[in-house]
């Protein structure tokens, strides 16, 4: 749905009734005080006469709007409908969530999706309103923003973080598009700068089944690389670690990382692995009237647990070919120890190897057979060489299929790297023998797996759950 396409009278409804339901997938913007607000704004609501709704907050600010300082709309969770979309705006702006745009530009973005920097503007401006660019833009505003209020690092360190290039660079920006400069907004927060701790709130959707992911991921948790403990997720991550610990309405992400550029790349990466911008009720209201309704209702707010990194998932996938779950991690945790670079911490000691490190290393030795072996190093080479493209750049349906040329990679294989990593909420891990079981304790006939689109992912993680 495009910004041209929102229904005025049911936007106004929404935020009259200040409805949970929309926030993040649009914001209301005031003619009379030129502000844009989430649709939960506490503030009075406004007469609609002096009402404009925007699909995206960049729209808004190209439109001359400033973001409300009461709600925040930096804090805003991810629109669902942009989540999940495999399309090429999808895949865009989730690139640009990552920082792809501040790394190479909108020249070396377009790049990345095969299409030309022209024809990306023309599909920006048609779906949002405003190109690429402008995203990009709000995008780097908006978690400098955050910093700034949450925050004590100083304000070189936000703007670097926050991917603008320079400082001149960001107090400009923020001057001319905010009407405040940095210095302004942080005095306002009332943040000292002495506090340089890095914690952030990423915000989600209710209801949040964050008991059932943490156990899912401690499963699966690499030694070495990952730590799952009751309450939190801990991984290392390039330069420093990552912490995220669900809390009340929010996540609350603790950073430590020796080079803060690669902040944006962590927020995003992080949102991806605890699937913070699913719509719950609307997965619900698809799978709650089907054979799946106790399993629902059982728990509210299921999530299916993302990626870090798709090379990552990717070979989860092949070394856990018909073993267990238990089997799996110890010969992953023996792959990180093996090929992975150290960290130089303990606990967290090393990170997970990219394909390179995959192809360089000897593999001989860790319990993996011959073929499984050779499999992996098929992999890491058409995912190093740029046949396959694991984090978000290729369409979903061709990633499969490439993937699906690789010798040792199957149906399930594929499946599971898809439900994962690229996102697709409807991917059905065929032939699972934990869903099989899970489906004839509960009495379900296969028949019923196509009842549960577009939401198969989330099936599959109701059954898994209920073993």
């Amino acid at each position: 749905m495009s910004a041209v396409e929102l229904d005025f009278d049911s936007c106004y409804r929404a935020v009259t009734a200040r409805d949970a339901r929309f926030d993040g997938r649009f914001y209301t913007a005031v003619t009379s005080t030129r502000i844009y607000c989430r649709p939960v704004c506490p503030a009075r609501t406004p007469a609609s006469r002096n009402v404009r709704f925007y699909r995206h907050a960049a729209s808004a600010e190209a439109a001359g709007f400033r973001p409300c300082k009461r709600c925040r709309p930096e804090l805003s969770p991810g629109d669902p409908g942009w989540n999940h979309r495999g399309d090429l705006i999808g895949r865009a702006l989730r690139l640009i969530d990552e920082g792809a745009a501040d790394d190479g530009g909108i020249t070396g973005l377009a790049r990345r999706l095969h299409i030309t920097e022209r024809h990306l503007h023309r599909l920006f401006t048609a779906e949002i309103g405003v190109g690429p660019l402008a995203v990009a833009r709000t995008k780097r505003l908006l978690l400098a923003k955050q910093l700034l209020t949450e925050t004590g690092l100083p304000i070189t360190d936000v703007a670097f973080a926050s991917g603008f290039g320079s400082v001149r660079q960001f107090n400009t920006t923020m001057k001319d598009t905010y009407g405040f400069t940095p210095g302004e907004l942080r005095a306002t927060a009332g943040r000292a700068s002495t506090d340089t701790s890095l914690t952030l709130r990423l915000h989600r959707r209710e209801p949040y089944d964050s008991a059932t992911l943490l156990g899912f991921l401690r499963a699966r948790a690499i030694p070495g690389l990952e730590h799952v403990g009751e309450e939190s997720y801990s991984r290392a991550v390039r330069g420093g670690t990552v912490t995220l610990t669900p809390r009340p309405g929010h996540v609350r992400l603790e950073v430590d990382l020796d080079d803060t550029r690669n902040l944006a790349r962590v927020v995003a990466r992080c949102r991806r692995l605890l699937d913070l911008d699913a719509d719950p009720e609307a997965i619900a209201a698809v799978l709650g009237e089907t054979s799946l309704e106790a399993l629902v209702a059982k728990r509210p707010g299921l999530r299916v647990p993302g990626a870090w990194d798709g090379f990552e998932i990717a070979v989860r996938a092949v070394v856990g070919q018909q073993i267990s779950v238990a089997g799996a991690r110890t010969l992953l945790g023996r792959i990180v120890a093996r090929a992975g670079r150290p960290t130089g911490g303990e606990g967290l000691s090393h990170l997970f190897p990219t394909p390179g490190d995959l192809l360089e290393a000897d593999l001989d030795g860790l319990g993996l057979t011959g073929r499984r072996v050779a499999t992996l190093r098929a992999l890491a080479t058409r995912v190093a060489g740029g046949d396959i493209d694991l984090d978000g750049a290729q369409e979903p349906s061709k990633v499969v299929a490439r993937l699906l040329e690789v010798p040792g990679v199957g149906p399930w294989t594929a499946s599971y790297v898809a439900l994962r990593a690229l996102r697709d909420p409807d991917a059905w891990p065929e032939g699972d023998l934990g869903l099989r079981r899970a489906m004839a304790c509960l009495g379900i006939p296969e028949e019923h797996i196509e009842r549960w689109r577009p939401w198969r992912a989330y099936a599959a993680l109701h059954l898994w759950s209920s073993e």
